[in-house]
C-alpha cells in the first residue's frame, strides 16, 4: 500500500450524473489546502457495450459458463492521475515534530516506498579503518537495497539529512564495530537505536522491508 492515513481520506459522493452514470463517488484526500478529488469512481452501467452493440451490430454479451446466463457487462470507470497520487503521498508523509527542543522534519513514507531505504554513515570521517568499514556495509548492502554513504558532518545532522528525505533506517559505523563487528541501526519513525551484528544486516533488513 501508499501507507495513506485512513483519516486523511473519505469519499464524496456526487448527487448529480451523467446521463450515463448510476452512481458517481471520489475519493478525495485532505491536502493542506483542504479536501480535494484523489480518484474518481463511475458506475456506467451498461451504457457503453449496448451502445457499441447497436451501432456495430455485433453481439457485445457475456454468456456466463456455469449458469449459460447471458448478459451485457457493466462498466467501473476509474480516474485516478499520477501527478497527485505522488503529491498525497508526500503530503501525507511530511511531519514536524519537536525533539529536546529543536525541531524535526521528517517524511514518514511508507518504508517500501522511501527512495532510499538505508544510510551507512562512519562515526569519524577522518578514521580510515571506520570508513573502510562502513563502505564494505555500504557496496554489501547496496546489491539489494537503494543506499546511501554519508560522512559529511556530525552523526545528529546526518540523522536530521536522511529524515527529510525519509530514510527509514541508519547505520552507523563506530569504534565497537571494530571491535564485535556490530553497529547501530537507527530507525526512522521511533529514532529508536538498536545493535545488530554485521553478518545479520541482510535478515535484519529482510524482515523489516517485507512485512
Amino acid at each position: 500500500g501508499l501507507g495513506i492515513k485512513e483519516e486523511n481520506l473519505k469519499w464524496y459522493k456526487h448527487e448529480h450524473l451523467v446521463f450515463y452514470a448510476r452512481e458517481g463517488y471520489d475519493i478525495e484526500y485532505n491536502f493542506p489546502f483542504g479536501f480535494k478529488e484523489l480518484e474518481g469512481i463511475h458506475a456506467r452501467g451498461d451504457y457503453d457495450l449496448t451502445q457499441h452493440s447497436k451501432l456495430s451490430g455485433q453481439d457485445l454479451s457475456y454468456t456466463d459458463s456455469k449458469t449459460s446466463e447471458k448478459y451485457i457487462p457493466h462498466i467501473i470507470e476509474s480516474s485516478a492521475g499520477v501527478g497527485r497520487t505522488v503529491l498525497t503521498v508526500l503530503c501525507d508523509a511530511y511531519c514536524e515534530e519537536t525533539v529536546n527542543n529543536e525541531k524535526r522534519v521528517v517524511m514518514k513514507f511508507n518504508k517500501n516506498l522511501a527512495p532510499i531505504k538505508i544510510a551507512i554513515f562512519p562515526l569519524l570521517k577522518n578514521k580510515p579503518k571506520l570508513v573502510k568499514k562502513a563502505k564494505e556495509i555500504f557496496n554489501d548492502l547496496k546489491e539489494r537495497w537503494m543506499c546511501e554513504f554519508d560522512d559529511n558532518g556530525n552523526i545528529g545532522k546526518r540523522y536530521r539529512r536522511q529524515d527529510e528525505i525519509g530514510t527509514p533506517y541508519c547505520i552507523t559505523v563506530d569504534f565497537d564495530t571494530l571491535e564485535d563487528d556490530t553497529v547501530t541501526v537507527r530507525d526512522r519513525d521511533s529514532m529508536e537505536q538498536e545493535r545488530i551484528a554485521v553478518k545479520d544486516l541482510k535478515r535484519f533488513f529482510d524482515e523489516k522491508f517485507n512485512r
